[in-house]
């Protein structure tokens, strides 16, 4: 995946948690837009993997 495409992602995951639903689909609907079909696969890893990020701070930003 690409660094881009990661950091998209978090940041949809931080809009998320701060009630910021509007700009969070769409920073993540960018993300969706653009990728191949190698890089949806690589997405959906991440969103399965990383579901929590969505409703609670990461680790490395509740430490």
């Amino acid at each position: 995946m690409r660094d881009s495409t990661r950091r998209a992602l978090e940041r949809s995951a931080e809009l998320t948690r701060q009630n910021r639903f509007v700009e969070a689909v769409e920073t993540a609907e960018a993300v969706f837009r653009t990728a191949d079909y190698d890089e949806h696969r690589e997405i959906e890893t991440w969103l399965v993997d990383h579901a929590d990020d969505y409703v609670r701070a990461p680790a490395t930003e509740r430490e």
